[in-house]
């Protein structure tokens, strides 16, 4: 009797049948059909013909993974494994044929496995337990075509997959500061972005993309669609297969890389660092997090690097269906980093159907460099000065941009870089002394950053951010602007350009890039709170105070938010809320700016005298502060003696003289009148 084909073959070691047997049974419940050699005694001609028969028949070729397949040298099962991958060789880069399933802690660089399955995205099923979104991908790669419910939307990226179209199949290979890479690594970054491809932590069997249309709570209650924009990316953090858990920085920053140069493609919504790097080491399937940032398409992968070489694993996956629209394994030498960063985000942009943006080489290759050690040091840096610029990372941050200039002194991503990790420190100095060189340090870097790439947004931003800092605000405007539109697509950019409109007067334009940071960025507490500050600076303070707890959601232990919170509520004449905000962190600064007004407010004259006093005695460069405290104290000699010493001192906090509420008592005042003449705010 001729033995009849099936459409999945499962293969495993006899020491792994039950979890193995677990796999069948759940596939079978689906009513897929499974080839399941349910005995150990495999050999014989007969029964070798029936296998080699099956794997070349088979649509689907599932090989459990286990201890027991790492430390058996011999077994049938690998014969089974040496043919499935014969005929993969025989078959297009994007049809899906090999599926590995993990049932334990097995790392997907074991050595004892086929090179294939390394290059190929790994399902972990613990003990067999067989997940209802595994059973549903193996369906869909059965079947051929993806199912849609009736209420799906179209494929963002393209025409929806079908039989006639193998190559939008789903396969079962493959694996702040915004911009502040763009050169020599987008190559790599974009098949980093396909970092979570093959993650020992970030188990593939909890990521695979939701199915397309949940099944409703009730007869009566139909799915909600998921109707992401059309043609938006979120790239993942990278794996780092190197061995060596001290080389994350560069799979990170390879992944950083990626996502800034995919942000410079025509038509291209790209969610932001912070917010696709929330998800780094996490066990969500690519369908949450699509949702979460609201994207079409998730690019993941894989960096494994050695002394001299480099391979990069990446894959695009459609997250609306969860089926893979490209990929590729890539196997460079260091110094072809820059190019294979182009080589991938066009290979992406090709992939969604969109326009390229002018030269795409020339946009990854601004501002960069081609010597391998000083791109290592650059990604260094950008690893220690994250997001969030703690100010205990930043030296780390500036001696490793430092060292990435020593070693390419025309690198012109690092010297904007260094200037931003600078301004970021002068701001948090202790004396206007030590403000100001490390300002005038940062405009040096950020001019030379200019003259090395007059069309790098990074550079742009810098110089904005410094000229802000010391009170040029016409100058910081034009940068903000210059930077806006060579990446309109840049979180950051829109996240201080939309802050400092509004604190310029422009309200409008202010909280709409302020919320275009929100769409790009929402996991990012500085993209909330950026809004929250532009609808405070915009007096409405009931969007303010909301916009404030969700920073607090996103971070309850940053001080600044519950302090500024404070004075939304303030603004509100909500005086017990404000109160009980400021007094959340007391030993921050800020708290007892806020609590100097609200005790004062509250009748509690001596506490708010105290709050003062230990303002003064944490800084001596809040002169800003003290001329507020003042105002709403109604000293207005005070108020404006600290508001010229401001001026003298050149205090940061002047930017926030032309809206600023706490400064209203004294707007009729001449002497204040002449303070902002002299602060030549931009019309």
């Amino acid at each position: 009797m001729t033995e009849p084909s099936h459409a999945v073959f499962l293969s495993y070691a006899s020491q792994d049948a039950e979890p193995a047997q677990k796999i069948c049974e759940a596939l079978r419940a689906a009513g897929i059909d499974v080839w399941f050699d349910q005995s150990a005694l495999r050999g014989g001609d007969v029964w070798d013909q029936a296998i080699r028969k099956q794997i070349k028949t088979c649509v689907l070729f599932i090989p459990v993974i286990s201890r027991h397949t790492h430390d058996r040298e011999e077994g049938y099962f690998r014969l089974e494994w040496k043919l499935a991958v014969d005929r993969s060789h025989l078959m297009t880069s994007n049809k899906a044929f090999l599926l590995p399933v993990v049932i334990d802690d097995t790392r997907e660089d074991d050595e004892n496995v086929p090179d294939r399955f390394k290059d190929i995205h790994w399902t972990r099923l613990p003990a067999g337990e067989t997940a209802a979104a595994f059973v549903e991908r193996v369906r869909r790669l059965v079947s051929r075509e993806p199912s849609r419910g009736p209420t799906e939307p179209p494929l963002a990226a393209g025409p929806p997959p079908s039989a006639a179209t193998p190559s939008l199949r789903e396969r079962a290979s493959g694996p702040s500061r915004s911009k502040r890479a763009l050169p020599a690594i987008v190559a790599v970054v974009v098949a980093g972005t396909l970092a979570y491809f093959a993650i020992d932590r970030f188990w593939v069997g909890k990521r695979q993309a939701s199915p397309s249309t949940p099944p409703a709570a009730s007869a009566n209650v139909a799915p909600t669609a998921f109707a992401p924009p059309p043609h938006s990316i979120a790239v993942l953090p990278f794996v780092n297969l190197s061995g060596d858990r001290e080389q994350e920085y560069f799979s990170d920053g390879l992944t950083e890389e990626l996502l800034n140069s995919l942000a410079e493609i025509n038509e291209l919504q790209v969610a932001a660092r912070t917010s696709a790097f929330s998800f780094k080491g996490k066990d969500n399937d690519i369908g949450m997090i699509a949702r979460k940032l609201n994207v079409g398409a998730v690019l993941e992968g894989s960096v494994r690097r050695s002394a001299h070489t480099i391979r990069i694993t990446a894959q695009l996956i459609n997250a609306v269906t969860g089926f893979h629209l490209w990929s590729k394994t890539y196997d460079r030498n260091l110094g072809d980093v820059l190019k294979l960063q182009t080589e991938i985000a066009t290979a992406v942009a090709g992939a969604l159907k969109v326009t390229l943006l002018g030269d795409v080489a020339a946009k990854v290759e601004l501002g960069g460099t081609r010597n391998p050690a000083a791109f290592d040091a650059y990604l260094r840096g950008a690893k220690a000065f994250s997001s969030r610029h703690e100010a205990k990372d930043i030296p780390a941050a500036i001696a490793a941009y430092t060292e990435a200039i020593r070693l390419d002194p025309h690198y012109g991503l690092a010297f904007a870089g260094r200037s931003i990790a600078l301004s970021t420190a002068a701001e948090d100095a202790g004396t206007p002394a030590a403000a100001r060189e490390g300002f005038d340090e940062a405009q040096a870097d950020a001019r030379q950053a200019l003259a090395l790439a007059p069309d790098l947004a990074q550079a742009h931003l810098a110089l904005a951010e410094v000229s802000e800092n010391t009170l040029d605000f016409t100058q910081a405007s034009d940068e903000y602007e210059r930077a806006l539109a060579l990446a309109p697509g840049n979180a950051e950019v829109l996240r201080n350009s939309g802050l400092s409109a509004a604190f310029m007067g422009h309200f409008d334009a202010g909280v709409a890039a302020a919320r275009r940071a929100v769409v790009l960025d929402p996991l990012a507490r500085a993209s909330h709170y950026a809004l929250a500050q532009a609808l405070y600076a915009g007096r409405r303070y009931e969007e303010a105070v909301a916009a404030y707890a969700e920073v607090i959601s996103l971070d309850p232990d940053f001080k600044t938010a519950h302090a500024e919170r404070g004075f939304a509520y303030y603004g509100l004449r909500d005086l017990q809320s404000a109160r009980a905000s400021c007094e959340t962190k007391p030993d921050h600064w800020r708290s007892q700016w806020c609590l100097s007004v609200i005790y004062d407010k509250l009748g509690r004259h001596a506490d708010a005298e105290a709050e003062l006093s230990k303002l003064a005695a944490q800084s001596d460069a809040a002169a800003y502060q003290y001329a507020t405290i003042y105002a709403q104290w109604g000293n207005r000699t005070k108020a404006l003696e600290w508001l010229g010493t401001a001026l003298r001192l050149g205090d940061p906090g002047l930017e926030y003289v032309k809206t600023d509420p706490l400064l209203d008592p004294l707007r009729k005042e001449p002497r204040f009148q002449a303070i902002e003449r002299e602060l030549k705010f931009p019309s």
